[in-house]
């Protein structure tokens, strides 16, 4: 198939051969989720298509807005507004980039209440940034155990063909790169790269009748928390402390029984704070917690299994691309980066600058 060279090209890319895998017809959709493309996806994402969809979902929260709307469709589907949803996205942020359009790098804008914070130029870095440095001080969290995120993330990437970057690094030269935002150097932040991304989702009954193997939504969490840096009532937690407390109550598992998770990880930081945030540790010791190669394939709790958006591959918005990673380790397809035996996985995104969060805990089998 020929390379798209836009992302509407890229989300057709995705869609068809997720409807493929799922045995499923692009007439059969009556129900599309997509955002970030134009001006009024999903109507443009439809038109492109070809489809005529009976529910439609935009909700734009930043990064998490994909686990968002998946927990959207599943109600949707369980209410009976649709009955094969299809989730899509495309982005080519990198050859934007390379191209010189102005459009390539985000802009939030500043307009409402970032209007107060714009003209200090507190970039998106800058805010995740100083937030990594108050856990620091609050918690005594290193450098280096931020570093080990990264370095975890690399491993992990080590045998996933589609990833950006695969030599592996050390903790000396993540710290040893040059300086984006103290604390971070280049190593501690996400890369940008092309890409596309889609899921299909029906009921359990339905997917009975279909060839592919489902994974199951067995719950999930909504929450979002500020959009000016000066409401954001403490910069050592966010909104994944609610939408994880509420994923996990729903689905009847706690994070002791996860066996794998993709966790949106922009910066080493933003992976730290949510771990804690979804109780997998306590508050504050994120960084020892990820300091023993816990992380990594093979163990305690292998975390973004595809090398994540330090390695893998983040397309302006990676959310979407955790549920695809996560699926294939319950399906058991992910290859010599599958993870022995996996049944439950934690999915969590997170938007802007820890502004909102939405949490999935998945499972290969049906509740």
């Amino acid at each position: 198939m020929k390379v798209a060279t836009n992302p509407y090209g890229l989300v057709a890319q995705a869609s068809l051969r997720a409807l493929a895998d799922a045995g499923l017809s692009p007439a059969e959709v009556d129900g599309l989720a997509s955002t970030s493309l134009g001006t009024l996806a999903p109507i443009e994402v439809g038109e492109y298509l070809g489809l005529r969809p009976r529910w439609i979902d935009s909700t734009a929260v930043g990064g998490a807005s994909w686990e968002v709307m998946i927990a959207h469709a599943a109600d949707a589907i369980t209410a009976g507004h649709a009955d094969v949803v299809l989730v899509t996205y495309g982005s080519t942020a990198k050859s934007d980039l390379r191209r010189g359009l102005r459009t390539a790098n985000l802009n939030w804008g500043s307009r409402g209440p970032l209007q107060w914070e714009a003209p200090y130029g507190h970039t998106l870095i800058a805010k995740y940034a100083m937030a990594a440095r108050r856990h620091m001080h609050e918690f005594g969290t290193t450098i280096e155990q931020l570093a080990e995120v990264a370095v975890s993330a690399r491993a992990n990437a080590k045998d996933n063909l589609e990833a950006a970057y695969r030599d592996p690094i050390t903790v000396d030269e993540v710290l040893s790169g040059r300086m984006i935002a103290d604390p971070f150097t280049k190593l501690h932040c996400c890369l940008r790269s092309d890409g596309g991304a889609a899921a299909v989702l029906v009921s359990a009954e339905r997917a009975r009748d279909l060839p592919g193997r489902p994974v199951h939504v067995l719950g999930t969490g909504e929450s979002v928390s500020h959009v000016s840096t000066s409401q954001w009532g403490d910069l050592t937690s966010g909104p994944a402390a609610v939408s994880g407390r509420l994923a996990f109550e729903r689905a009847g598992v706690r994070p002791e029984d996860i066996d794998v998770c993709e966790i949106y990880d922009a910066f080493t930081y933003m992976l730290l704070m949510t771990l804690e945030d979804l109780g997998f540790c306590k508050k504050g010791e994120g960084g020892p917690f990820v300091a023993d190669g816990r992380l990594r394939l093979g163990g305690a709790l292998p975390t973004n299994t595809d090398g994540g958006g330090l390695s893998a591959c983040h397309p302006g918005q990676r959310g979407l691309f955790l549920v695809v990673e996560a699926v294939r380790q319950l399906r058991g397809e992910a290859g010599p980066r599958q993870v022995p035996d996996a049944k439950l996985a934690c999915v969590s995104g997170t938007g802007g600058w820890f502004c909102s969060s939405g949490t999935l805990i998945l499972g290969a089998e049906a509740p």
